[in-house]
């Protein structure tokens, strides 16, 4: 991943050396599961254990000559151990020490990601006490709807967040699996007690049943619950993007004094970093996909698989990582404007509460289509003309026949539309978690 979006701690995991150190964990541990079984002189592992180091820039050279990373490692560890060297990879296939080092590495990886997963969670549901009971206007179809308030709006997002949680979890749990049995999976020149010891020593599940490779529907679901974390970002940046528009401005990416919106025109103050994570929502998908396409290998393997691997694993983790750390400082530092909130909820002179006035109608004695059509009707002449829907509903005398003035009156309060959401967040174990400012 380039330099522009990759975090120290994310990037760490997926350095040369740190793939390297895995796989001679993974090495050294089935050396030792060999050793206890009789199948390496204990002179040979003290050896091992004592003298494995590899160099990358050696691993280079060999690999030039092998065309192959993991023979050109297990030379460079023989050349380093010298006698008893021998013994390194005894039994194994590439895949019994690439798959489990992979399976560490993307561990990792997933800690990292529930950290921030965890980051984001506890600042959209700081948002969403602080403003609970700030009225703004809902919308569908991109039109006033009816009154919701901004807190709500985050504590959907909260909700959905620690879906990902559990998501990623359950991802995690998948793809913490090692496997060491062997060419094609059969334990042939292994014993399964090796990879048993192995597993256990790297604190990985041993997968039940293997050929030359992991089976690939275990990476496809890791990045494909990354794809779908990247969509919930998605769809928050998309959220306030549209919140920001010149129009509305009921919501704002914070802008610093030396920030600068446009090379052009001063003026300008962009939701950038909602956009920069709506466009890298398309990688982390594209990738989920390319991890799909992955599952499907020739017979006990082929390597179409590993390629894309090199760049859709370390790539995806490292934008989410990413992307994570940017939405949870964007909300942190999210400008709320409630007094724009109110001015836009009053854009449509009361037609927000129809809904209301017809279902008080409908509780008169009137049929439901008898008070759709009479509340439909003064709505569109608010529409076409601008009038104030109220007025228009205490002038109709077919309404006033069987609806107190008063009672029109009291349609139009926004209490009526606040007396739930306490319940909603309770319902949604919000109520403790949120302190009201």
């Amino acid at each position: 991943m380039i330099q522009r979006y990759s975090l120290p701690k994310m990037s760490h995991i997926w350095h040369s050396q740190n793939k390297f150190q895995k796989m001679l964990e993974v090495e050294v541990a089935a050396c030792e599961a060999n050793a206890k079984l009789g199948k390496i002189p204990k002179k040979a592992l003290y050896a091992i254990k004592k003298k494995s180091k590899f160099n990358l820039k050696r691993i280079e050279e060999l690999d030039k000559k092998t065309n192959h990373d993991v023979a050109a490692f297990v030379e460079n560890l023989q050349e380093n151990i010298g006698k008893g060297g021998e013994y390194i990879h005894m039994g194994l296939t590439s895949n019994d020490v690439t798959d489990t080092a992979l399976a560490l590495l993307m561990k990792e990886a997933a800690d990292i990601i529930l950290e921030d997963l965890n980051s984001l969670s506890t600042a959209l549901v700081k948002k969403a006490g602080r403003y609970r009971d700030t009225v703004m206007i809902g919308r569908t179809h991109g039109v006033h709807a009816e009154p919701t308030t901004f807190g709500l709006k985050m504590a959907l997002f909260y909700q959905e967040i620690n879906r990902n949680i559990v998501r990623m979890e359950a991802a995690k749990k998948t793809i913490s699996v090692g496997k060491v049995s062997g060419a094609v999976g059969t334990f042939s020149n292994l014993e399964p007690e090796v990879e048993t010891y192995v597993c256990k020593k790297l604190e990985l599940a041993a997968a039940p049943i293997s050929n030359q490779v992991l089976q690939r529907d275990r990476h496809a679901e890791f990045l494909t619950t990354i794809a779908i974390i990247g969509g919930t970002l998605e769809k928050l940046a998309t959220e306030i993007r549209g919140l920001q528009r010149t129009e509305i401005l009921e919501a704002e990416e914070y802008f610093s004094e030396t920030q600068k919106g446009s090379s052009a025109m001063p003026h300008k103050r962009n939701p950038i970093a909602c956009e920069r994570i709506c466009g890298l929502a398309r990688v982390l998908r594209a990738n989920g996909h390319a991890a799909i396409e992955n599952i499907a290998l020739w017979h006990e393997r082929d390597i179409s698989h590993s390629s894309v691997e090199r760049i859709i694993i370390p790539d995806s983790t490292i934008l989410l990582d990413y992307m994570l750390n940017t939405m949870t400082d964007l909300i942190e530092h999210l400008v709320i404007y409630p007094e724009n909130m109110k001015r836009n909820l009053e854009k449509t002179a009361g037609l927000i509460f129809s809904q209301r006035v017809m279902i008080e109608l409908i509780r008169k004695g009137l049929t439901r289509e008898k008070a759709y059509r009479l509340v439909q009707k003064h709505a569109m002449i608010t529409w076409k003309e601008g009038k104030d829907f109220e007025e228009l509903l205490l002038a109709d005398k077919e309404i006033t026949k069987v609806f107190k003035p008063y009672q029109i009156k009291k349609c139009f309060e926004l209490d009526y539309y606040l007396r739930n959401i306490k319940k909603i967040y309770k319902g949604a174990g919000l109520e403790k978690k949120t302190t009201i400012q």
